[in-house]
């Protein structure tokens, strides 16, 4: 069920509810990493998804060079899985951004891979976060509006 109005999808209110979504999702970000919530890496959260999607509440791709076609062909594959398995999909701009919220950096000084980044139910119960509903909710209404996949900018700090 769609929930928006017409001012939400085409108006005023997008670049405001835009921005809330964004803060939301830093919220998301911040909060899961500390309780081992987060998978980073293509090759990574493919091997979460196939072994678990049920747990995965969310999955991020993020990326700075659309030109990158096999980093392209492996996110269609993502997306993909995670429309049959039903998990909602951002697209993420500002990888820089990103990296700040999630550390950036391997305990052994590598980058991470943060292309693709999943977020996951906590092991103990499942997640009641209000920034991960609005989140969620957000994601729910782009689709009734037959955007998929959308895109959220994360504003620098």
């Amino acid at each position: 069920m769609c929930n928006m109005t017409f001012e939400e999808t085409s108006g005023e209110n997008s670049s405001e509810r835009m921005e809330s979504v964004a803060k939301a999702l830093e919220e998301v970000l911040s909060s899961a990493l500390p309780q081992g919530c987060i998978t980073v890496g293509v090759y990574e959260a493919a091997k979460s998804l196939n072994a678990d999607p049920d747990n995965v509440v969310l999955c991020l791709l993020a990326t700075d060079d659309e030109e990158d076609v096999a980093l392209q062909i492996h996110f269609t594959l993502i997306q993909a899985f995670c429309c049959e398995n039903d998990i909602n999909i951002l697209r993420v701009s500002n990888m820089r951004r990103l990296a700040e919220i999630l550390g950036g950096v391997k305990p052994g000084g590598e980058p991470m891979d943060l292309h693709c980044v999943l977020v996951t139910n906590p092991q103990s119960s499942p997640w009641k976060d209000p920034a991960l509903s609005k989140v969620n909710r957000f994601c729910r209404d782009s689709r009734c509006l037959d955007q998929w996949v959308p895109v959220i900018n994360l504003p620098d700090r």
